[in-house]
């Protein structure tokens, strides 16, 4: 049960965030999540007092439809980054898990060794339902980690659609994760997430997939050259790779790496954070301002009026969006 924000002191918490301590950065994103309007404030003033410890991690979004290999993907590349020295936390943004019953990284099973690693922190999606209140979540909860020292955080959408662009907007790096197709078929390509993809895996590169996998990367490669890239000073590559095996994990990891000596190089991370700051603070906006329209009964009674008048064809939705506005003055 989440301790009152009179009892809970923030600063404590904070410094045993930043200590390391699991126990307290689970307590933090559990106050991150509530809903409570006391906890929603302690935990503004959590954040805000660990912002220095935080922006140093590599953050990585990582997506791909269903049966590809997410978890497998995410355990073996967690595993390894864990054998040269990384702390890794695995988030998700799961827009539906309120209403499938949780997260799919609530079944750890699929991230055996992650799940087994003191260095390692897997955290399944809250279930807020909408898909930006779970990415503000989600967003500060990466926060958190950094604080607790974790270094590299892997961001999983577990969604479709819009997911997939909430998780690169809070990343530094967006790998798609695609499985051997037959022939020229581009399976899952849609132009939307390749142009996001910064980089496009294909899994399940072994045994009798193996020259199907590379017969997809090379489709993959053509697609991308009509396509234009996200920066002028990256040009994403087609991988390929085996989770079951471990073989081409490590050149995954060397691309990402490359891809942050580039974008520094060029200036292009530092943009790019920025442009993601910026991004939060108009999300937040919004889910403020949804939450006082729902959550303040003077102001819901109101609005339920409104919308029966828009309902019954007696009040415009262009009048009834102004009238709302000046309820939230």
């Amino acid at each position: 049960m989440m301790t009152s924000p009179k009892s809970l002191d923030i600063k404590a918490l904070a410094k045993d965030v930043r200590a390391g301590s699991r126990a307290a950065l689970a307590r933090a994103i559990t106050l991150v999540e509530s809903r409570r309007g006391d906890h929603q404030a302690a935990a503004r003033d959590l954040v805000q007092m660990l912002l220095p410890d935080t922006g140093k991690a590599v953050r990585v979004g990582i997506t791909g439809s269903p049966g590809v290999g997410k978890s497998t993907t995410i355990d073996a590349l967690g595993g390894y980054l864990i054998e040269q020295g990384h702390k890794v936390a695995v988030l998700a943004v799961d827009p539906s898990s309120a209403r499938s019953g949780g997260s799919i990284l609530g079944d750890k099973t699929r991230m055996a060794r992650l799940a087994a690693s003191d260095h390692a922190y897997i955290r399944p999606s809250p279930s807020s339902g909408t898909l930006g209140g779970v990415a503000a979540k989600t967003r500060e909860a990466m926060l958190l980690c950094e604080a607790a020292g974790f270094d590299v955080v892997l961001v999983e959408t577990v969604g479709i659609g819009q997911s997939e662009t909430a998780v690169c907007d809070m990343t530094d790096f967006f790998l798609a994760l695609m499985l051997p197709g037959g022939g020229d078929e581009l399976q899952g390509i849609k132009k939307g997430l390749v142009e996001l993809a910064d980089m496009i895996a294909i899994n399940k590169a072994d045994g009798d997939n193996l020259k199907r996998a590379n017969i997809t990367a090379a489709d993959y490669r053509g697609a991308l050259h009509i396509l234009a890239p996200r920066s002028e000073h990256w040009h994403p590559p087609v991988e390929t790779y085996s989770a079951l095996t471990g073989k081409g994990i490590a050149e995954l990891w060397q691309k990402i790496l490359d891809h942050r000596t580039a974008m520094n190089a060029s200036g292009d991370f530092a943009a790019r954070r920025r442009e993601q700051q910026v991004k939060w603070m108009w999300s937040m906006l919004e889910q403020r301002m949804l939450a006082r329209l729902r959550t303040e009964a003077s102001v819901r009674a109101r609005v339920k009026k409104i919308e029966a008048e828009v309902a019954g064809g007696h009040l415009t939705p262009a009048l009834a969006a102004e009238h709302i506005m000046e309820l939230l003055q």
